[in-house]
Parts: C-alpha cells; sequence; structure tokens
C-alpha cells in the first residue's frame, strides 16, 4: 500500500480528534484549527484525485483483517475524490465567507463547541464519501443529523430552536426508514459491505427469490434519503432551518449535508441495488416525486417575500433536478445527478453567503423591498448572488448550464414518457426559475426607497470565499467536459 492511500481513514480519524480538541480549546484557537482541519481535507481530496484519475484505478482501505460480512471498508476512486474535493472546497470556503457572522451571531462561549461541531461534520463527510459499508453509512448518517441539527441552533434565537426541532423531528423519521430497510437487506442478504451485497441481491433476483422485500428494503432507504435530503413533499423543515440559521449554517446545510445523503443514494443504487432492482419499478416512484419537487420548490421559491427563504426554497427545486438523474437509473442519468450535485452545492453555498451580506447592508432586513440598492451598497455580494442566480437558472458558461445540458441528453437516450416528463420538467422549472432569480437581481439594483442604514463593510474572508467560489461555479460550467469524464470513469468502476 502507497502512502497516499492511508488518507481517507486520515482524514476521518484526524476530523474525530479535532472535534475533540476543539471542545477544549478558546474559540479563537477552535475556529483556527476548523479552518484548519478544512484546509487540509482539500488537499488530501486533492491528493487522491490526482492519483485515482491519473492512474484510473481504485482502491479499498480495509479496516483490521475481518472480511465479510462484518467487515468494515473504505473505497477511493476517481468519482468519491472529485466530490470529497468539491465538498471540502465549499465546506472551506463557507467557513471563511460566514466568519464574520459566525463571531457575531454565535456567543462567545458557544463558538468553540459550533467549531467542534463542524470537525464533526467533516467526519462524517468523508466517511460518506469513502465508506464501503452500509453500517459505516448509517452511523456517520447519524452523526450528520445530529451535528446539523446543532448547527441550525447554534445562534440560540428562538426561530432556530423551533427550526432545529423541527428538524431533528424529520430527520428521525428518514433515519429511522433508512434503518429499516437497511436491516430488512441484511437479512435478506446476510452482508453489509456493498462489493458482496450487490453480488447477492443479484443472485436472489436472478432466482427469483425474495424479490419484493428486496424492492422494498430499497425503496425504504430510498424514501429515508428523500426525507433527509428534503425531497418534495418531505421538505418541510427545510426552508426554516435554511433561512434562519447563521451565514455559515445556512451554507453548509443548503450545499453539503443533503447532498452527502444522495451521495450514499447513489453508492447504493450503482454498487448494491443495480439495474434490476431499477427494473421493478422504483424509478417511476422517484421521477415523479423529483418532477414534483423540480415544478413546486420553484413555484413557493416565487412566492416568498424574503430573499433568505427563497433561496431555501429553490434548494427544493434543484434537490428534484438531483432526484430525476437518479430516477432515471442509467449511468448517464446518475452521472449527470452527480454533476449537478456538485454545481448546486458551489452555487447555494454563494447564494447563502451572499444574501446574509446583502441583508446586513440593508439594516439588517432581507424582505424584497429592503434590499432595494443593496447592489449598490454590497456589489461584491450583489456581484457573488448575480453569478450563482446565472449558475441555478441554467445561463451558458456556469456549472448547472452543464448539469442541465447532461439531465436533457441522459433523458433523450432513454426515451419514452420518462423523456417527455423529464424534458417538460426541466424546461417549466427553468422558466419558474428566470422568474423569481430575475426578480431578485433587478430588485438589488433598483434605486432605494428612503434611506437605508447600512451594515458594516465585507471582511477579507469573505472576499476570498466569494471570488473562489465565482471561478468555482465558472469553472465547472467552462470545464464540464473533463469533469464529467471523471465522474463517468468513476462511475464505470463501481460495480
Amino acid at each position: 500500500m502507497e502512502w497516499w492511500q492511508n488518507l481517507p481513514l486520515f482524514q476521518i480519524v484526524c476530523a474525530l480528534m479535532c472535534a475533540a480538541v476543539c471542545s477544549a480549546l478558546k474559540s479563537r484557537a477552535a475556529r483556527a484549527v476548523m479552518t484548519a482541519l478544512s484546509a487540509l481535507e482539500c488537499a488530501a481530496m486533492g491528493i487522491l484525485l490526482y492519483f485515482t484519475a491519473a492512474r484510473n484505478e481504485s482502491f479499498v482501505y480495509a479496516m483490521g483483517e475481518i472480511g465479510a460480512p462484518f467487515g468494515n471498508e473504505l473505497r477511493v476512486g476517481a468519482v468519491e475524490a472529485l466530490v470529497g474535493l468539491a465538498f471540502s472546497l465549499v465546506m472551506l470556503l463557507s467557513i471563511l465567507g460566514g466568519w464574520k457572522h459566525l463571531t457575531r451571531d454565535v456567543a462567545p462561549n458557544r463558538q468553540n463547541l459550533y467549531a467542534a461541531v463542524m470537525c464533526l461534520l467533516t467526519a462524517a463527510m468523508a466517511a460518506m464519501v469513502f465508506t464501503n459499508d452500509l453500517f459505516t453509512a448509517y452511523v456517520f448518517i447519524e452523526i450528520s443529523t445530529i451535528a446539523a441539527c446543532a448547527l441550525i441552533c447554534a445562534s440560540n434565537h428562538g426561530r432556530t430552536l423551533f427550526s432545529a426541532a423541527r428538524y431533528m423531528i424529520m430527520n428521525l423519521m428518514g433515519s429511522g426508514l433508512f434503518l429499516l430497510g437497511l436491516s430488512m437487506l441484511y437479512c435478506l442478504t446476510g452482508h453489509l459491505l456493498f462489493p458482496q451485497l450487490g453480488e447477492s441481491v443479484r443472485a436472489l433476483l436472478k432466482a427469483n427469490k425474495y424479490p419484493v422485500p428486496l424492492y422494498l428494503s430499497f425503496l425504504l432507504m430510498t424514501m429515508g434519503i428523500a426525507v433527509k435530503s428534503a425531497l418534495y413533499p418531505f421538505h418541510t423543515w427545510l426552508p426554516d432551518a435554511y433561512g434562519y440559521a447563521t451565514a455559515t449554517s445556512s451554507a453548509v446545510l443548503s450545499s453539503l449535508i443533503s447532498k452527502m445523503y444522495i451521495f450514499l443514494l447513489i453508492k447504493i443504487f450503482l454498487r448494491a441495488a443495480g439495474a434490476d432492482v431499477f427494473a421493478r419499478r422504483i424509478e417511476d416512484v422517484l421521477i415523479l416525486y423529483a418532477a414534483a419537487g423540480m415544478l413546486m420548490g420553484s413555484v413557493h421559491a416565487i412566492r416568498q417575500r424574503r430573499l433568505s427563504r427563497m433561496v431555501a426554497y429553490s434548494s427544493v427545486a434543484q434537490i428534484g433536478y438531483i432526484f430525476l438523474g437518479i430516477s432515471l437509473g442509467t449511468p448517464a442519468g446518475m452521472a449527470a445527478a452527480l454533476y449537478h450535485m456538485l454545481a448546486h452545492s458551489a452555487a447555494k453555498s454563494m447564494l447563502f453567503l451572499s444574501a446574509h451580506q446583502l441583508r446586513d447592508a440593508s439594516g439588517g432586513e432581507d424582505t424584497f423591498p429592503a434590499l432595494r440598492g443593496a447592489g449598490k451598497r454590497a456589489p461584491l455580494a450583489a456581484l457573488a448572488f448575480f453569478t450563482g442566480a446565472c449558475s441555478l437558472v441554467g445561463i451558458p458558461g456556469f456549472g448547472c448550464f452543464a448539469s442541465k445540458l447532461y439531465l436533457a441528453q441522459a433523458g433523450v437516450e432513454l426515451g419514452g414518457w420518462r423523456m417527455a416528463l423529464l424534458l417538460g420538467a426541466l424546461a417549466v422549472s427553468t422558466g419558474l426559475n428566470v422568474a423569481y432569480m430575475l426578480r431578485t437581481v433587478l430588485t438589488l439594483y433598483r434605486p432605494a426607497e428612503g434611506e437605508i442604514k447600512a451594515g458594516s463593510k465585507p471582511d477579507a474572508p469573505f472576499a476570498a470565499a466569494m471570488a473562489a467560489l465565482i471561478f468555482f461555479n465558472m469553472a465547472l460550467g467552462l470545464l464540464s467536459g473533463p469533469v464529467m469524464d471523471i465522474i463517468q470513469q468513476g462511475i464505470g468502476r463501481f460495480a
């Protein structure tokens, strides 16, 4: 084993150790450790991507000598390294972009605990990206759920406490569904590791043994992930959770946590379920929910009168896009879903960070009348919001344009009524995206009515984070070919 193949375990263990250290440090030192950890994770993910993509290979890191069905393994290939790098980069930039709000919104005696929770979330992210077994996945699903709840209520306002309680209730329901499906699958196959699990599922379906329980187990896990990632109509916890949290929490919640769950679901489908389970019509259920989410999420976003809630509801629509690609059940559809997941992560973190800065520049209000003229009071935040809006709408040259194009191509390859539904939902949802994003951008540059007391100017970390996120969004649009090649290369080695 080469030295760089130890990095996956190192990343998880290091993040867990940093969480323990941060809980004992003072606020300033804890924030420094949290930021350094995110930078270290980016570097490690970059090294893994370089070696796995250049050599077109994947490897398995076995934890000890115990094999299936009780073994614990980490698997790293090009697609895991790419997703991990994107997630780590977005987390680092979310921390930097929300640095000022973190020190202002979170009480000084809680900031070290906030840093500890972020380190736990970093460990959960790396574990879910790399895990090769369902048991480890479930453990870190629960860690991320508790960590996310802590991020929501970190500012300790009445609304955030209510939002955290709702988030916890809904996500525990999702965890229960996932655990029930996992338990059924283990009873049927006797395996938890993905390779052996996939072989057992294919053998059972080929022998036509337990087809209904197998289908039900995957359906329960899918429903659990759908609840936890806010697929419509399981989205009711999302607007308050995203809209009332502090800037870093909103950016991380919207761009990373739900995407970690979805990436795990993609791995389950590709490595454990396979095409045979999709042939049992599970995709018919997903595509209808995904199309409804794309449309209804945008409709709800149009009806909002506050910027933070509008951006939150737009996440419901974008989650629908990702599940739309998954519902196709083809490698092309999965690759398009992964690409949109990366593009949305980059855009949504920037939208939430810029929305908080625009609110500060508008006297602490984020209603649309108060935001008039905010583009002149906070030009960098307005530019970042405009860039994120262009990406989500699907303007050529930005990340989400490429992902929408790949989704359309995957639907055309599949054909039939699913193609018609996919193309129709894409067209209508894109039009709705234009409606609420264009309204917001125009509002930012309209003359203000009356005198508005502007907040403080953006700090250097915010400016650096916005510049990096703008570049990241444009890079995903302009370099879509090489990025998609890595995704397809990694998916091809999943089996």
